[in-house]
């Protein structure tokens, strides 16, 4: 029940890929509600502005989003061919990533769970 050879489908679905300059950062370890209040300040801004915000905001999420911003911009200035003037962040997300579990000892002999949550945030930037 296949729509054609194996080229064709490959060659299909590499027309629909977003050629947007991004950068994707897995197993962060941060959580995601965490992450998503650095992002939401950024979301829909211009690079300058973005990186601005993101150096002084006080939160441990905001670093590791200032690297992987940097990253999106020399991304695009180095593979697409963008002037970093001209950018703003279109999409900014994170998803849940793996959870590692840790124990815990407690009083008479318990035990209790510690969860050390991840997250994988991924950048896209556009073009104004």
């Amino acid at each position: 029940m296949a729509k054609g050879h194996r080229s064709q489908i490959k060659r299909e679905r590499n027309q629909q890929k977003d050629t947007r300059p991004s950068a994707k950062l897995s197993y962060a370890r941060v959580s995601v509600q965490k992450a998503c209040f650095v992002l939401d300040a950024i979301r829909g801004k211009d690079v300058a502005t973005a990186l601005a915000i993101l150096a002084y905001n006080p939160r441990y999420a905001s670093e590791v989003i200032e690297k992987l911003l940097k990253s999106a911009v020399a991304n695009a200035e180095n593979n697409v061919g963008l002037k970093a003037e001209n950018l703003y962040v279109a999409e900014c997300y994170a998803n849940k990533g793996p959870t590692m579990k840790r124990i815990r000892p407690r009083a008479q002999g318990r035990a209790y769970r510690i969860e050390k949550k991840m997250s994988h945030i991924t950048i896209v930037l556009d073009e104004k």
